[in-house]
């Protein structure tokens, strides 16, 4: 809305307005109490529950992942090391798995399995089956209508096709997606650092059929990457300077906190949509070239989509998000951690080769720090005395336990963050031997204020979080 139209209160729904743009608020001091406002709008007098999945392919080396101890008193694994400083805000949980995974290929049919927890049919492609709906979208299906976006999904590897023959005849498209709307319908992940930023804050901003978390080497790719040159910033400062000049002085360094995470964010894409000059996979693994607005570096890739989905968070955009590091044989060539040469999907067949083991282990801890690194964003996420953190719930892991073995029972998993003091964090908790994974989204959705009897192959609510 125009400056001169911003209400004497501050609203939860409150947005600063230009030709083209629009940008929801983190919390404020200021934010109005009263669940709806006089004029109709809605307002929130705390802040709200979310929701992310991350997820990494490949499995774990379980000889450094699981620890030796109990409850508080475990120790941490070399696996672990980099969550060292967040021990007392996540849960290690251990002893879940999906039943119907058992027996099935080792990669395509877990991942898609992964938020579900269904029976994955063989496909071609053409009649997809995953036999359940994932734990994001039932959540969306309750609570979608109440952020600007229902869910954001994001990623770093372009969706595959084709058929694994070799494999037992699955599509490669069921690797290449943890959220799925229905049985047959995949949602698209978003791999472009811009056009998941413009989701957020540019008004009308689409990508053309094919573009769009689909292919960033489709040759309209570039074009749909040509915005104007002038910063969202720039489009609403003038709401900006009405904003900040009436509120509180803490409100006022939270709204100079968040413009600058925005800016911050848009210089590190405007860097992406420059001239490449070197790529170090140089034809030798099955991941092309980065295509127009994908960072040259896979770090600044995994670190921009995650930014952006934590301003997505902070500013209520969607209380769900998914993502990505990697689909279910990534071909990313992880050749920029000294000490490591190939693949993370070629290295995580190591056959107990103690140079390979060392080096699928780094691949690992490397993922591990992109964690702790995200964890300690949310953590410093102010939302009215409690962090970003204190407010959700962040559940990382991978379809497979051990990615030597292709094992699927025991899953590596951990579920940061309290929840508003749902989760009790801080310990090793193991529930019984082949407990359904789905015992914990059922557990989560609940958390999150969706009542269902049931989910996936469910067989109640998992105990010991609280």
């Amino acid at each position: 809305m125009p400056a001169f139209l911003i209400p004497k209160k501050f609203t939860r729904r409150m947005m600063l307005q230009g030709l083209g743009a629009a940008m929801a608020l983190p919390w404020l001091e200021s934010t109005a109490s009263a669940a709806v406002g006089t004029d109709g709008s809605l307002r929130l007098d705390e802040p709200p529950l979310r929701m992310a999945f991350l997820f990494m392919p490949n499995g774990v080396r379980p000889d450094h992942w699981t620890p030796e101890g109990d409850a508080e008193e475990y120790a941490i694994t070399p696996h672990l090391s980099a969550l060292e400083p967040h021990k007392s805000e996540f849960l290690l949980l251990e002893n879940l798995w999906h039943e119907r995974t058992v027996g099935r290929n080792g990669h395509w049919p877990k991942v898609p399995a992964w938020l579900s927890g269904g029976y994955v049919e063989r496909s071609t492609g053409r009649d997809l089956d995953t036999g359940g709906v994932s734990v994001d979208q039932v959540a969306a299906r309750h609570l979608g209508t109440k952020t600007p976006l229902s869910t954001i999904e994001l990623g770093v590897d372009a969706p595959r096709t084709g058929v694994d023959n070799i494999g037992g005849g699955f599509a490669r498209m069921y690797g290449s997606y943890i959220s799925w709307r229905d049985p047959h319908t995949p949602v698209p992940k978003e791999i472009i650092p811009q056009l998941a930023f413009d989701r957020l804050f540019r008004t009308g901003a689409q990508a053309p059929p094919g573009v769009s978390g689909i292919d960033p080497q489709h040759p309209k790719a570039m074009a749909s990457l040509q915005r104007d040159d002038q910063s969202v910033l720039d489009l609403v400062m003038a709401d900006a300077k009405a904003l900040r000049a009436r509120g509180s002085a803490a409100d006022q360094v939270k709204i100079d906190e968040y413009l600058e995470s925005v800016r911050s964010v848009e210089r590190r894409i405007e860097a992406t949509l420059k001239p490449q000059k070197r790529w170090i996979n140089e034809g030798k693994f099955d991941v092309p070239r980065p295509g127009p607005g994908i960072p040259e570096e896979h770090r600044e890739h995994v670190r921009l989509l995650l930014d952006i989905l934590l301003l997505a968070f902070w500013t209520d955009s969607t209380r769900i998000a998914t993502f990505m590091f990697g689909d279910a044989q990534t071909g990313r060539d992880f050749s920029f951690i000294e000490g490591v040469k190939g693949s993370f999907h070629g290295i995580s067949h190591h056959r107990n080769e103690p140079d390979k083991r060392m080096q699928y282990e780094k691949i690992i801890n490397w993922h591990m720090d992109e964690v702790a690194w995200f964890l300690d964003r949310m953590r410093k996420m102010d939302e009215g005395g409690k962090s970003l953190l204190d407010n959700s719930m962040v559940m990382f892991g991978s379809s497979l336990k051990d990615g030597n073995r292709h094992d699927n029972e025991n899953l590596p998993l951990i579920l940061a963050g309290r929840a508003k003091g749902k989760l009790r964090p801080g310990r090793r908790v193991r529930a019984p031997e082949k407990t359904p994974l789905c015992n914990l989204y059922l557990t989560m959705l609940d958390m999150m204020g969706v009542r269902e009897e049931k989910f996936g192959d469910s067989t109640g609510l998992l105990e010991g979080l609280a």
